[in-house]
């Protein structure tokens, strides 16, 4: 599912550039061996040996054609996939594919990317062949990673040479119970090959006097999706949560927010009946209110018409006791015009998933 508003964001990109924009393109392949993160003590079980794979790119390069390049430096975009063995019996493989960007520092010999995409596990749970697995409780995942790499490039040839860390995140999001997730934490090293060495377009220089604010604005948001709680066969629910927030817009990069959300998550309508009926010892009575409110503070990093959304939010009425008060939503937003916007985020408790969420919106 977030594959596809990455996908989206660079389709909408590589549609905007001109046909007098030269397109260098270089390609990367790097293997990794490493562990599993035990940031969930319910996954130690399926800790049982280290992962390997491989991480295979293409990487369209920048050079500043576009004014958003040269504000990050003339970063990469491309798109990934990734293979992994993670040697448990119980987890099995996983492939990934993903976009990517790259940002350049120490004069272009390093980068951090940052991916996001869908990934395909070959051993998910199953009440019957394999209900030791609770970290994958569906056969397609949605998948995060993160490398930072020093890269040093045209070494000879156009070939070069790099080496780093990667972290991958396997998660469902709560699409489906069980939802343990994974994080593998690798060494990787490669190498690199750049198509156009001979013929790189020189860097565009930014602008001198860049200087960009706009006013308030207030911007009322509608999410919606369907989850499940964390017990195994409960069945998925829809959900409707409703925003309304105020943002200033600081530069061509940088937006901050806070506002109020809502939210009617209909799946814990559900779990309370279950924990009523079933676990006395929960002093659940059946009568909680299932509704929730919070107030939240955010931030957008533009990247022209697309941005990258960070909430931090606290629970002001929680008359149920799920998870904890304190809850982040991350992910993606595009601005089709000045006042209509589309959004997929993840609403989370610190590093578990509550629910995808599909969102529209209206900004005055």
């Amino acid at each position: 599912m977030r594959l596809f508003s990455t996908i989206l964001l660079f389709l909408i990109t590589y549609t905007s550039f001109s046909q007098e924009e030269k397109k260098p393109v270089s390609l990367d392949a790097s293997f990794f061996y490493g562990t599993i993160l035990e940031h969930n003590p319910d996954i130690n079980h399926l800790i049982t040996d280290h992962p390997t794979g491989f991480i295979i790119s293409y990487n369209r390069k920048t050079y500043g054609f576009n004014t958003w390049e040269r504000r990050y430096n003339y970063p990469d975009w491309g798109f990934s996939m990734t293979y992994q063995n993670l040697n448990n019996k119980y987890l099995g493989e996983n492939v990934g594919l993903y976009g990517h960007f790259n940002f350049y520092f120490l004069n272009r010999n390093a980068y951090f990317r940052i991916g996001q995409g869908i990934a395909y596990t070959t051993k998910p749970y199953d009440p019957e062949t394999n209900y030791i697995n609770n970290a994958y409780g569906t056969r397609l995942l949605s998948s995060t990673y993160i490398a930072l790499r020093y890269d040093k490039q045209n070494i000879y040839k156009g070939f070069g040479l790099n080496a780093g860390f990667n972290i991958i995140h396997y998660s469902n999001a709560n699409l489906r119970a069980p939802n343990n997730s994974t994080n593998t934490l690798g060494f990787n090293v490669g190498a690199t090959y750049n198509l156009d060495y001979e013929d790189f377009p020189d860097y565009i220089p930014r602008e001198a006097n860049d200087k960009y604010t706009e006013p308030l604005a207030y911007n009322f948001a509608f999410r919606t999706g369907v989850n499940e709680s964390d017990i195994v066969g409960q069945g998925r629910s829809p959900f409707y949560d409703f925003s309304f927030f105020v943002d200033k817009r600081l530069s061509h990069k940088s937006t901050i927010l806070g506002g109020v959300d809502v939210f009617f998550g209909t799946f814990l309508k559900e779990l309370i009946k279950l924990q009523a009926a079933s676990f006395p010892e929960l002093n659940v009575s059946g009568d909680e209110d299932w509704k929730r409110v919070g107030v939240f503070i955010g931030h957008e990093l533009r990247f022209n018409k697309i941005a990258f959304v960070a909430h931090l939010g606290y629970y002001v009425y929680w008359p149920y006791e799920f998870e904890n008060r304190v809850y982040n939503r991350l992910g993606l937003k595009r601005y089709f015009t000045e006042n209509i916007f589309a959004a997929i985020t993840v609403h989370a408790h610190g590093a578990k998933a509550e629910a995808v969420e599909f969102g529209i919106g209206y900004r005055l």
